[in-house]
């Protein structure tokens, strides 16, 4: 303590009692605060851990790196004491900053990072690394080259994929995108009964024809000369679609004998941007002989609703060819005549159809146009450079090739296989029951409409036979009027009914059960009779049984 004592320099005054005989600098210090960097200058405790003059003993303080040299290998390293200091300078070493060497690391890892993105590949292995960080990039190695050999391929597939159209099976740019739902759902806005219903594109081609019809039939009938681009404009507006000449070839080809198209010359066009005397495709409705006013052929109002209903035949009978096509591909396959055919199969997707192959429209004559390799090199030899006529040559070669070779026959699809839930179920459990299910089928595709109607009915009698015993009961009367009976009946029914169509079941409980419900008519009214005292059990097992054998028909 003594030696400490005699080292360490002389304590400093107070701030507002400067010590007499001190220094300037302390002296100038007493009549004002001083800072807090002027007061670590002045601290001892720099001095006495070996600190510079100036510095913050808040600082990070490392060791030098020959210190830390020194510590890896002890006989390399001096010992510093501190000249004149006791045992505590002797224990420490002088301290001083030194830079950091985490941001040379950091640099050095960014570089890295970079040459990676740049080769976009795994590095490779360094020659010291072990053999188990050898293993697993190699194995990283074939993973990624197996990602990019899948990618590849299943690009090939999706750009080779045939678009065919044979089956119900739709094209594949059709069946990726999904159908917005006022087209999948079209037939429910429908008011008729279910039946042969038509995909959405077909209504819309048919709606397409009713305009075209309508639009044909005002020039022809004021001796106007029917043009496609009259026609076209004509279309648009009134259906708020574009019409193109792919839809007057879809049009073609469903209805062949509709009109009569050909490529005039010289056509008047009062006012259109066409010229008179380019090509422009005409219309023309073909028309008997019979249909003819003042000895000029006439497209009247009833012939056109004559086309409408043969285009729509049409449809059906393009949609029926499909449907066949469908049930035949079925196990068992079934067999419908298409004159008993009602409806379709309930797992035939009437919006999956492909669309109709428009006709070949006739063209304008073009008999200076080139448009091949070919022809220009035949027509321009000797005209051309050598190095222009080798590109022809090249390119009609390369054309030639690609017309010469053959698309590779597309795969039928196998038939399905066996489940794996029904392995250990025998095969002629499954063909009886497939049968059975076919018969169904094939019953509910031929059932015709009265017959439909009958089974709803029937379906509806259980529980009007409730409601009709309680409004006898609550009017405590032997007999109503039909038109009184059936106005409660409609008012305490679960279901919607209108009056008109409750008489309709009524009468079906006369006819069913003429022991319980009995019609009478007097004079102009007519009159029901109810047996209050017969079981309401028995009466709904026996309609239950009726509308049961009714459903199975």
């Amino acid at each position: 303590p003594a030696g400490l004592s005699a080292l360490s320099p002389p304590l400093p005054g107070s701030p507002r009692t400067p010590a007499r005989g001190g220094s300037p600098a302390l002296r100038g210090l007493a009549g004002r605060k001083r800072s807090r960097r002027e007061m670590e200058v002045e601290s001892p405790l720099g001095a006495r851990l070996g600190e510079p003059s100036g510095k913050s003993a808040r600082k990070r303080l490392e060791l030098p790196r020959d210190a830390e040299q020194g510590r890896a290998d002890p006989s390399r390293a001096a010992p510093s004491r501190a000249p004149g200091v006791g045992g505590f300078g002797a224990a420490c070493p002088s301290l001083t900053l030194c830079p950091l060497t985490a941001q040379e690391d950091v640099a050095e890892l960014q570089g890295r990072l970079q040459r990676m993105k740049v080769l976009g590949q795994v590095p490779s292995v360094p020659s010291g690394s072990s053999t188990e960080l050898r293993s697993r990039l190699e194995r990283v190695r074939e993973l990624e080259l197996r990602v990019r050999q899948r990618r590849a391929a299943r690009e090939a597939t999706a750009g080779a994929q045939p678009c065919g159209d044979s089956g119900v099976t739709a094209p594949a740019g059709e069946t990726s995108e999904k159908l917005p739902a006022y087209q999948r759902f079209h037939t429910l806005a429908q008011d008729l009964p279910p039946g042969l219903t038509l995909p959405y594109k077909f209504r819309v081609l048919a709606e397409m024809f009713r305009s075209v019809d309508t639009i044909t039939g005002m020039l022809f009938n004021r001796s106007e000369t029917v043009t496609f681009a009259k026609v076209r404009q004509g279309v648009q507006d009134m259906m708020r679609r574009q019409f193109e000449e792919r839809h007057l070839g879809q049009i073609k080809a469903v209805y062949p004998s509709s009109y009569q198209l050909r490529q005039e010359k010289n056509v008047p066009t009062f006012g259109s941007s066409g010229k008179k005397s380019e090509y422009q495709l005409t219309l023309e409705p073909v028309l008997g002989e019979e249909e003819k006013v003042d000895g000029r052929p006439h497209l009247s109002a009833s012939r056109l609703l004559e086309r409408r209903r043969e285009f729509h035949r049409n449809l059906v009978n393009i949609v029926r060819q499909h449907h066949k096509a469908f049930l035949a591909a079925l196990s068992p396959p079934m067999v419908v005549p298409d004159e008993k055919l009602t409806r379709w199969h309930p797992r035939f997707n009437v919006d999956e159809v492909p669309d109709i192959s428009p006709a070949e429209l006739p063209r304008p004559p073009q008999e200076d146009r080139l448009s091949t390799a070919q022809e220009v090199l035949s027509t321009a030899r000797g005209l051309l450079s050598p190095k222009m006529e080798k590109a022809l040559a090249n390119l009609a070669l390369r054309t030639a090739e690609a017309s010469a070779e053959e698309p590779a026959p597309s795969k039928a699809p196998s038939p399905a296989s066996t489940s794996s839930a029904l392995k250990g179920v025998s095969q002629g459990l499954l063909d009886r029951i497939r049968a059975k299910e076919a018969r169904r089928l094939q019953a509910l595709l031929t059932r015709d409409a009265r017959q439909e109607e009958r089974a709803a009915l029937l379906a509806r009698l259980p529980a009007i036979a409730r409601v009709l015993r309680s409004v006898f009961v609550a009017e405590k009367k032997a007999a109503l009027s039909m038109e009184l009976l059936c106005a409660r009946l409609a008012d305490s029914c679960p279901e919607l009914v209108a009056p008109g169509e409750m008489e309709k079941h009524v009468r079906l409980f006369a006819e069913l059960l003429p022991d319980w419900v009995g019609i009478h008519a007097l004079r102009t009214d007519t009159y029901v009779k109810l047996d209050k005292e017969k079981d309401l059990g028995l009466v709904t097992e026996r309609l239950n049984k009726a509308a049961k054998e009714a459903g199975a028909l």
